[in-house]
């Protein structure tokens, strides 16, 4: 017995120092490719001339490539203006993958566990700045426009997650969402033109997301149908609704397709904070309603009654049932909110961004939203520092499409999905859900 326990010790050591080694080699391999990707583009030739003629000496390194980022937003009076943040590039981008490469020596000599993956987010994060510094390169691109657009594509992915959060706290896996926020985008576009009230609309797409979440809850619960599917279903239904309403009615109709939209307001004294005021504190209601859902959620999930129940129930629904707590009702409560959140994220898509509704145009945000939701560890919190990220990616790809860079668009586009799937990827095997998530309960 004591040698199978040692065995299995030393296989776990092993293991771990394999692991340890890997991801010294692969921030080596980072470093690299940061020094051979972004530093090409830094050479000029120069005519020179004698007596004999003129010719073009060898390429050389031009240290006169700047990257400039503005760092103020819309129009800011001259004696509040902050200086633009001027970088050398060619240096810039040696000094961080000369940092990278440093930090992958150290982790082959001595490791940085049990921090490696927060050093393997430090790494990646310079790759995005040399990217950045980079792409730029000669030019200049607004970093405080571009961070707030971060935050304004992440409002609908943390409503997702948090929508996910909640179901799956409960033991309900919602792969729904996606659906919820098209149906919830495109009610509320409908109801606030029919109305010419943009709040109804945003009570009707709300009230559209909770009733596909009633859906989803009763097949799933009731029904013990396999909550994957259910979700699928819902997802192909609310793509064919819509696609439906908006050919047949929307578009044949501009009166039906014409809501508005909630305007931005900033909040006084957190707005006027240097560069974080207007990042933060300038937006509209989804804005401000999603930072306050963050708290509620939070607060009412670990330092309530109610939080209590809902974590046990998506944990050991049997001890919880035999203390006496109602699994399915704790269940359908659970479900129901999740697609008020998702309905409510939704209603941001047409309501509170562009003022009218687009076929399919949520664009698979319901299941980045549910990526950051695992991204996250299914902490409220944890997935809307997640969406921060994917909604970064998502501004990047807009703000660098605006730039020369010599990358197909297509390829930008793709930025969001690109670091959903990335960051998917280096959670396997390590991101635990809740133990009975996705477990039909039997009584």
């Amino acid at each position: 017995m004591a040698t199978a326990t040692l065995s299995t010790r030393t296989l776990a050591q092993q293991a771990h120092a394999t692991r340890e080694r890997a991801m010294g080699i692969a921030f080596l391999v980072i470093a690299l490719a940061m020094y051979w990707l972004f530093t090409r583009e830094f050479t000029a030739q120069t005519l020179e001339t004698d007596g004999a003629g003129a010719w073009l000496t060898a390429p050389q390194i031009d240290p006169a490539f700047e990257s400039t980022f503005g760092l103020n937003q819309g129009v800011v009076p001259r004696e509040e203006r902050l200086p633009d943040l001027v970088v050398p590039s060619y240096t810039s981008v040696l000094v961080l993958s000369g940092l990278a490469g440093l930090l992958g020596v150290y982790q082959l000599a001595r490791g940085f566990a049990p921090y490696t993956t927060a050093v393997l987010g430090v790494i990646v994060l310079f790759f995005v700045m040399a990217f950045i510094i980079w792409a730029v390169r000669d030019a200049s691109i607004n970093l405080t426009g571009m961070l707030k657009t971060s935050v304004a594509a992440a409002i609908p992915l943390t409503l997702g997650a948090l929508s996910g959060v909640l179901c799956e706290r409960a033991g309900v896996v919602n792969v729904a969402i996606e659906g919820m926020l098209l149906a919830g985008a495109m009610m509320a576009a409908l109801i606030g033109s029919v109305t010419q009230n943009l709040w109804m609309g945003l009570l009707g797409g709300m009230l559209t997301g909770m009733g596909l979440a009633a859906v989803h809850a009763v097949l799933s619960i009731r029904y013990k149908v396999d909550q994957i599917i259910s979700g699928t279903v819902i997802n192909i239904f609310s793509v064919g609704m819509t696609s439906f309403i908006s050919a047949k009615f929307m578009q044949a109709i501009p009166e039906l397709n014409n809501p508005g939209q909630f305007g931005a307001f900033d909040i006084p004294l957190l707005s006027n904070i240097p560069i974080i005021g207007r990042i933060f504190f300038d937006g509209n209601i989804f804005t401000y309603g999603t930072y306050i859902l963050l708290v509620v959620i939070h607060v009412g999930l670990f330092y309530t009654r109610w939080g209590l129940r809902t974590r046990a129930v998506g944990e050991h629904p049997k001890a919880a049932d035999t203390l006496g707590v109602n699994v399915y009702r704790t269940r359908y409560i659970a479900v129901l909110l999740g697609g008020l959140l998702a309905g409510f994220g939704g209603a941001y898509f047409t309501i509170g961004s562009v003022g009218r509704f687009e076929e399919v145009m949520t664009a698979g945000r319901g299941f980045i939203g549910l990526a950051a939701m695992v991204f996250g560890k299914w902490m409220p919190f944890g997935a809307f520092g997640a969406s921060l990220i994917f909604g970064f990616a998502d501004s990047l790809a807009g703000k660098l499409a605006i730039v020369d860079v010599p990358f197909p668009s297509q390829f930008l586009l793709m930025a969001p999905y690109v670091a959903t799937m990335i960051a998917l990827a280096g959670l396997v095997g390590r991101a635990t859900p809740p133990a009975a998530d996705g477990v039909p309960y039997e009584k």
